[in-house]
């Protein structure tokens, strides 16, 4: 289980909190898509999350263990992270980076055994990445890139991912295959999957949970179809230029 209990995220200074303290807890094998507009904390509550960045306040525990107090191997054998920065690895092949993911789980003479070489070519299968499996990473597109990442982050089998906008840079058929694979890792393997994304029509399709950020400090859970017909989805993104059916699951243009 992922449980957060007052936690609160934001940055020392002026900038301050993000959001208001957050006290939630999400069971394991749930698919939950962040949502919400620019600027509105959802990397900054993932990155707190994978214990990456400070909180201000309060834990976020995994498995009732505080994400702080984690080793740097025990967190690499647990959660897996892709974010949204450009990832470069100078030589390394796409077999390689996909490798890296079991490192944690290598013996004290750091040799990768049959096993975790399986692994490896199991997750860069099923992210869609065999046939650029020999090429070098940096060679890469970054569609391309966002699939290896992904398939490292399968292949470290962690009890939390958290990913952050990696779907920006695929198509629509690419979207859908990653989100339904994510979708049915975390109901196969029982591990929680926390994915942010500014695909809204898709994340209400495919998640089990969603956490809407309003841009007011707010943080918003629930079932997608409790969110739409409770009016969260138009509060939190309609303009005076587009709004949000709920009867169609669209966001529509207003007339003019």
């Amino acid at each position: 289980m992922l449980e957060l209990s007052t936690l609160e995220v934001g940055y020392a200074g002026l900038r301050g909190r993000v959001l208001e303290p957050l006290t939630l807890s999400i069971a394991p094998g749930s698919f939950v898509c962040v949502l919400g507009r620019n600027g509105a904390g959802k990397s900054t509550l993932m990155r707190t999350i994978a214990g990456l960045q400070p909180a201000l306040a309060g834990v976020a525990r995994l498995g009732e263990v505080d994400v702080t107090t984690m080793t740097a191997a025990d967190r690499a054998r647990q959660i897996a992270v892709v974010l949204t920065e450009r990832p470069v690895s100078p030589g390394l092949t796409v077999s390689d980076v996909v490798l890296l993911g079991r490192q944690p789980f290598t013996n004290w003479h750091g040799r990768f055994s049959d096993e975790d070489r399986a692994i490896a070519a199991n997750a860069i299968s099923q992210a869609g990445a065999t046939a650029f499996t020999a090429r070098y990473f940096d060679d890469l597109s970054d569609g391309e890139r966002q699939r290896v990442m992904i398939a490292r982050a399968l292949a470290q089998s962690p009890h939390l991912m958290i990913l952050d906008e990696i779907t920006a840079f695929l198509d629509l058929p690419g979207r859908v295959e990653v989100m339904g694979l994510l979708r049915r890792k975390a109901r196969e393997s029982g591990c929680v999957v926390l994915l942010s994304s500014h695909d809204l029509e898709l994340s209400l399709q495919l998640a089990d949970i969603v956490w809407l950020l309003d841009g007011k400090n707010s943080l918003v859970t629930g079932t997608p179809a409790t969110l739409v017909g409770s009016g969260c989805i138009n509060h939190a993104f309609d303009s005076e230029m587009v709004q949000f059916s709920s009867r169609l699951g669209r966001f529509e243009l207003v007339d003019q």
